[in-house]
């Protein structure tokens, strides 16, 4: 395929004409993007004003359709949106109906968005709700955690979480399938001192559940630990029969890990180790597995030594 050759004359004429191309397609797009388009996007509801006394349960998802009119360039990048933007919507008209309309509130969502966008309409238009008494329960707070500690440094004893039960009120029918109450997830690394902090609930997934309060204090102790050896008898359990059991040998060594504040307390007395009659009778082993029946709750266990010990009945 031969080359056009071009002379300078004309291949200045020819840069001229692309440049001016290029000028009249940025400027049309720019004349396009400023003129106003109906675009749609899918937004969450926020729900404001509750009715008093009264328990509501959405009967459709709380994400709707908003038709919006906007300029192009809004239309380019709402396509580049993750979360759309919310939008609150009051629910003071359920004192005496079971639904809301969006038409009656054009004027205050369009008051929620920026100046330059304006809602046209909502789809669905109505939303309805169901009724049920709302009652109240006391639940337990549990918190949500990943704790990243310094080398050698642990939680160290009880975590306290004041208050240590919160309000929850809704639903009866709804309120039935909570047993305990979340905190969001409290994280932290390189931890080597005591933590007292306030941490949020998690918010509830349904909007006719109500939480108080919202938020707890949290105190979490931490210490340095160490390593510790101590010498524990074992007992026998399972022993139905009253055998005459001689175990070899009679103690076992269980090295572990104690926070520095709780050294010298942990002793003997805090550990009971075991081993199971039932081994032998039911599964025939010659020999026993050491288990622990009690072992301090914030020491961490490294070995017990040995972990099977021989043994002889006499009957």
């Amino acid at each position: 395929m031969p080359f056009i050759k071009l002379t300078k004359p004309e291949r200045k004429r020819f840069g001229i004409m692309l440049v001016c191309v290029v000028l009249a397609v940025m400027a049309w797009l720019f004349m396009a993007l400023n003129r106003k388009y109906p675009y749609t996007v899918k937004t969450e509801l926020i729900y404001k004003d509750e009715p008093q006394g009264k328990a509501f349960k959405a009967l459709q998802p709380d994400t709707v359709d908003l038709k919006v009119e906007g300029t192009g360039w809004q239309l380019l990048f709402s396509r580049l949106r993750i979360k759309p933007q919310s939008i609150k919507v009051s629910l003071r008209k359920l004192n005496n109906r079971n639904y809301v309309l969006f038409s009656e509130q054009l004027e205050q969502i369009n008051g929620q968005l920026e100046t330059s966008q304006r809602v046209i309409s909502i789809k669905p238009d109505t939303l309805y709700f169901d009724f049920s008494k709302r009652t109240t329960k006391r639940v337990p707070v549990k918190l949500n955690s990943k704790l990243g500690f310094a080398l050698q440094y642990g939680v160290a004893g009880n975590v306290e979480l004041t208050p240590a039960f919160v309000n929850i009120s809704g639903p009866h029918e709804e309120l039935q399938k909570i047993a305990s109450w979340y905190t969001d997830t409290l994280k932290t690394t390189g931890i080597d001192n005591s933590v007292e902090t306030r941490i949020n609930l998690k918010q509830s997934t349904t909007n006719n559940i109500n939480i108080y309060p919202k938020a707890v204090g949290v105190k979490i102790p931490v210490d340095e630990f160490t390593e510790k050896v101590l010498d524990i008898p074992l007992t026998v359990i399972n022993n139905n029969s009253f055998y005459t059991i001689k175990l070899y040998p009679k103690r076992v060594k269980i090295t572990f890990l104690v926070a520095l504040s709780s050294y010298k307390q942990i002793d003997e007395d805090f550990i009971q180790a075991s081993v199971d009659l039932n081994e032998w009778r039911n599964s025939g082993h010659n020999n026993l597995r050491v288990k622990l029946i009690r072992f301090p709750a914030y020491c961490k266990l490294i070995s017990i030594v040995p972990q099977k010990v021989d043994f002889i009945i006499e009957k």
